[in-house]
């Protein structure tokens, strides 16, 4: 074994000895080893909005918006990435974490079920990753990952948009447990996943008494299940293009925002197209969350469910433009404050309409500015002093919101 020359000298004055020397070197070595696979990356999100109109207290509900991000500059969120990701190997193992820190943390909501508080900080995943040689491969992820279902990502950088879509908001973000995936060829793939709850509560459960109010057996768990199907390269411009479409279903331990836990059901279709004109692709999505339950005597019920579509032009290198149309509308029999609008709980909807440009001047940095209308079908529901419908005083007193934003995010 080849020796340091300190590692020489210290055994020379009897400081150490060449087989405790050799001892820690392999240790050492073993751990540059493992480090040097190791990736550190994330990324800083920041936003500067206008909101038209005086009165901020009722805005639209979509995820990670909020009164406190209105007609003024922000921080979103701080997310910082450590991944080794799995290798070549047959028996491949690796491991990511992914957290956040900054308002969208609270937002995010993994708390664990031994927080005290959410102090702007969360973990948005952890896992080991693992590989079997199962025939072309099974991928297994143990601990906190990502919903398997929807269009848009957890991550800003990642989406054609800035604001989140109203099917991203009813969709689950992030389980505990764990998920198998399968790459049948290269045209399908498939995953399944078993987890403790929908989400997002870290260890969150199911029963007693982790959670007291309407509690289910300890037997009971969350079950999701996806397939996907990428068009092959002999399908010409096609080539590229997916559809997707999966299902989650189990207890949800806060139902979007409205704080009541109770089983619920989300299934999720979309795809991404390419198209024969260089640089557009063309894509939608649609989601379903159902919920049906008896929480604490009172008979719940609600089907809410949004479609949507997406376009995005390459227009140059640095120049992107980006559009999406979505409609949301449900059936809610009860509660549920979070996601009514004005009547939104009587069959009443919302449009929306978001135009984005992206300019990617500086390495590294995503520079965006995006235009939104939101419009709700019956009655009121935006703007106002007081948090509330158009029947309270100072309460929502519009049935337009339009925002103005800039998002500026540097990746590292």
């Amino acid at each position: 074994m080849k020796f340091e020359k300190w590692t020489l000298a210290l055994a020379a004055a009897g400081v150490v000895s060449l087989t405790c020397a050799a001892q820690a070197e392999e240790k050492a070595s073993s751990v540059m080893t493992a480090l040097s696979s190791t990736t550190l990356s994330g990324y800083v999100d920041t936003s500067a909005a206008w909101n038209f109109g005086t009165g901020n207290a009722n805005v639209p509900p979509y995820k990670f918006n909020s009164p406190s991000k209105s007609d003024g500059f922000n921080l979103d969120v701080v997310q910082l990435r450590i991944e080794k990701p799995l290798d070549e190997s047959e028996w491949a193992a690796g491991y990511r974490v992914d957290l956040w820190a900054g308002p969208d943390a609270n937002t995010l909501g993994t708390q664990s079920v031994l927080s005290t508080g959410r102090g702007d900080f969360a973990i948005r995943q952890a896992y080991v990753a693992l590989r079997a040689p199962v025939l072309n491969g099974l991928d297994f992820k143990v601990g906190v990952f990502d919903s398997i279902v929807g269009y848009e990502s957890v991550e800003s950088p990642n989406n054609p948009n800035y604001t989140r879509s109203y099917g991203h908001s009813i969709e689950p973000q992030t389980h505990t447990g764990i998920l198998t995936s399968y790459r049948f060829s290269d045209l399908v793939s498939a995953s399944f996943g078993v987890a403790n709850t929908v989400g997002p509560v870290i260890n969150s459960r199911a029963f007693a008494p982790v959670q007291p109010v309407n509690p289910y057996a300890e037997s009971y768990k969350t079950y999701m299940g996806s397939i996907a199907v990428t068009a092959p390269e002999s399908m010409g411009f096609l080539s590229g293009s997916t559809l997707y479409g999966g299902v989650v279903n189990g207890f949800n331990n806060s139902v979007v925002g409205s704080g009541l836990p109770m089983p619920s059901f989300n299934a999720y279709a979309g795809g991404t197209i390419a198209t024969p004109v260089t640089g557009l692709r063309l894509g939608a999505a649609g989601d379903l969350m159902k919920v049906d339950s008896n929480v604490l005597g009172t008979k719940t019920e609600a089907d809410i469910w949004s479609i949507a579509g997406y376009a995005s032009f390459q227009a140059t290198e640095k120049l992107s433009l980006h559009g999406r149309f979505e409609y949301v509308t449900g059936d809610i029999d009860q509660g549920l404050p979070g996601v009514t609008v004005g009547n939104f709980g009587r069959g009443n909807a919302i449009y929306a309409a978001t135009a984005t440009a992206q300019y990617d001047l500086w390495k590294n940095v995503i520079t965006r500015v995006e235009f939104r209308w939101d419009h709700v079908e019956h009655g009121q529901a935006f703007g106002g002093t007081v948090n509330g419908p158009s029947t309270i005083a100072g309460g929502a007193d519009r049935a337009n919101a339009f925002l103005l934003a800039a998002n500026i995010i540097y990746k590292f």
